[in-house]
């Protein structure tokens, strides 16, 4: 998506460490014409996957996902990073860790959620180390749906988590891919 690529130049900030800051857009304050545009970008990706349901894991990947969701007509499930007094009954959970926190969650899904009917596309803000996504695909598989997709808004193609996921068999998409960050630059992939 060329549109997101320009984005991430004109407002994106480089952090040391790898990180790279879209807060002004994706994750911390939303703008919420450009995630309608997000959302009809991933339902053209995946019109033909027949996904049943959207998930994703909270925090940043659920406008994400809600978009996705709005543009196709899909209910959304996220993963909540804590078990809660709302959540009751059995859970399906895995434990992820956080590249941007630098800690683990034991994600969990209400068992009610997903099933093996379930045909799910899995939404997130950020592919980098695959951690996020391996642990939604383990839960799905808990579940005993199927996946048939994955797709980050953004991906950092240099810490190489959706090259391993793509090896594995999976599809991801995404809609841009940092292939090499510096202090001072970012390149994106050919898609």
């Amino acid at each position: 998506m060329k549109k997101m690529e320009e984005k991430i130049l004109a407002e994106g900030k480089i952090l040391p460490g790898g990180v790279l800051k879209v807060g002004s857009f994706l994750n911390q304050q939303i703008d919420t014409v450009f995630m309608r545009e997000i959302g009809e970008e991933i339902a053209e990706l995946f019109k033909d996957s027949g996904a049943t349901k959207i998930l994703t894991i909270e925090a940043s990947g659920i406008p994400i996902a809600v978009s996705a969701g709005f543009a196709m007509n899909l209910p959304v499930v996220y993963a909540k990073k804590n078990k809660s007094s709302n959540i009751s009954g059995d859970c399906y959970s895995t434990l992820v860790h956080s590249f941007t926190h630098g800690n683990k969650n034991n994600v969990i899904v209400t068992k009610e959620y997903i099933s093996s009917d379930d045909k799910i596309l899995i939404v997130d803000d950020f592919l980098a180390h695959g951690s996020a996504l391996t642990g939604l695909i383990e839960i799905c598989e808990m579940a005993g749906a199927e996946v048939v997709g994955c797709c980050a808004a953004i991906e950092k193609g240099f810490q190489l988590g959706g090259d391993r996921l793509r090896e594995q068999g999976y599809r991801i998409e995404s809609l841009a891919i940092v292939d090499e960050m510096t202090d001072t630059e970012i390149i994106f992939r050919e898609q």
